[in-house]
């Protein structure tokens, strides 16, 4: 099999880690068939050709894309740049590509620039539930998933409208875009498709003091976090890698 190239924008270690963890256990993809590459302490391959992989998978991040370029972290700058080179192929060619969180501003940016910024639709960290469209139940990688189901999410930023071209596949009522596809093979979630209760307490554990919410407040949304009931969205990632994993 081509292994699947797996992008990740975190620049702290713990939360790479995890969330690497996470991808592979939920897309039930062994880690040697991936790719991995992290984008805060490696470049881009130089020779990297998309037709070696089965896909592109790209994580989470604690940057946003609205920002303006004097405003953002240099690493997260270069994290971005290094994601947004890719986007004019996978996009033209139809290359097989899921965007978790960050990913689907990265998407968005790329298609139509000033459709993501954080003027609306931010999400506080926790669940949330998510509804899928006429189109999302039609949509191959939401087969198994109910109409209606709960997901992990915390953003600062969001879609402010669909650009050109953007199938609208899920959305929830503080976020109307959680899911949504370009071309045939090119899809986004605003929600964490690899989430689980222990992935948001890593994640609470090393991003409190990023503005996502009150330091105070870490414990009990912890606590909130394991309340949940959070299984259906890893079926996005089990479906991504099935549908087009390929030798």
């Amino acid at each position: 099999m081509k292994p699947f190239l797996i992008l990740q924008l975190r620049p702290e270690a713990p939360a790479a880690d995890d969330e690497f963890a996470a991808i592979c256990a939920k897309g039930r993809l062994p880690a040697e068939a991936t790719h991995r590459v992290r984008l805060d302490c490696e470049s881009l391959p130089a020779d990297l050709d998309l037709d070696d992989y089965s896909g592109v998978i790209v994580g989470g991040g604690p940057g946003c894309v609205s920002d303006t370029p004097e405003t953002k972290d240099p690493v997260e700058k270069r994290i971005e740049d290094a994601v947004m080179s890719l986007m004019p192929e996978i996009t033209t060619r139809d290359i097989p590509y899921l965007g978790c969180c960050y990913g689907i501003g990265v998407l968005g940016h790329h298609l139509a620039p000033g459709s993501v910024s954080k003027a609306r639709f931010g999400e506080p960290v926790g669940a949330t539930t998510c509804t899928l469209t006429e189109a999302g139940r039609a949509d191959p990688l939401l087969d198994g998933v109910p109409d209606s189901f709960r997901a992990f999410v915390g953003h600062k930023e969001a879609l402010q409208h669909l650009p050109d071209g953007v199938i609208h596949l899920a959305a929830s009522d503080p976020c109307p875009f959680q899911m949504v596809r370009y071309g045939a093979n090119v899809y986004a979630t605003q929600f964490h498709p690899e989430l689980d209760a222990d992935g948001l307490e890593t994640r609470i554990g090393i991003y409190r003091h990023r503005g996502y919410f009150a330091p105070e407040e870490a414990d009990d949304l912890i606590a909130a976090g394991h309340a949940e009931s959070v299984t259906a969205p890893a079926k996005v990632l089990e479906n991504f890698v099935d549908r087009f994993r390929s030798e």
